[in-house]
């Protein structure tokens, strides 16, 4: 018996060209526009009040942060006209990369409060004063630092952002 050689490998046919239909394509690129507009450093800190009136104060606590390095985002909303805006926000801070949120209000000062009840994540209270405060902010004080059993708000002096944000700078290195 004589041995026969092994069979030659069969030819491999070429692989058939496939065109992505255009609405695929059309997808993808739509998916990496939208992963080219997230942040790949997202801010630490939210500092939100409830009014544009606020935004003078406030800009001390940014100031400060912004000295420290730390990146920070600013938002004006009202626990009082945009209720669910507010709770949305707070829900949703924790997934978006925030750590600390300063939260400032004056009179009734609801903002804080609120914030703290839709989020696990640490919230300051800066009481601010306006011109219908009741003894200097007094209100607005009392409104922060009286919070009820579960819902924690850290509450620094009237109108102080800028203390507000050295507790937010000292909770992110804890």
């Amino acid at each position: 018996m004589t041995e026969q050689p092994p069979p030659a490998p069969a030819a491999e046919a070429p692989a058939p060209v496939v065109e992505a239909p255009a609405d695929a394509v059309e997808a993808a690129a739509d998916a990496e526009a939208q992963l080219e507009e997230f942040e790949l450093d997202p801010p630490s800190v939210a500092i939100l009040m409830g009014s544009k009136s606020d935004l003078a104060t406030m800009a001390a606590a940014e100031t400060e942060l912004a000295e420290r390095g730390i990146r920070s985002e600013v938002r004006i909303m009202s626990a009082h006209r945009e209720p669910d805006t507010v709770a949305e926000y707070a829900r949703g801070a924790k997934l978006r990369g925030l750590r600390v949120i300063i939260a400032g209000a004056g009179l009734s000062a609801a903002l804080p409060g609120v914030v703290a009840a839709h989020t696990e994540l640490p919230v300051i209270g800066v009481p601010l004063t306006s011109r219908t405060s009741v003894a200097g902010g007094l209100d607005a004080l009392l409104s922060v630092s009286q919070m009820p059993p579960g819902v924690p708000v850290a509450c620094v002096g009237v109108d102080n952002a800028r203390n507000a944000a050295i507790l937010a700078a000292r909770i992110l290195a804890a």
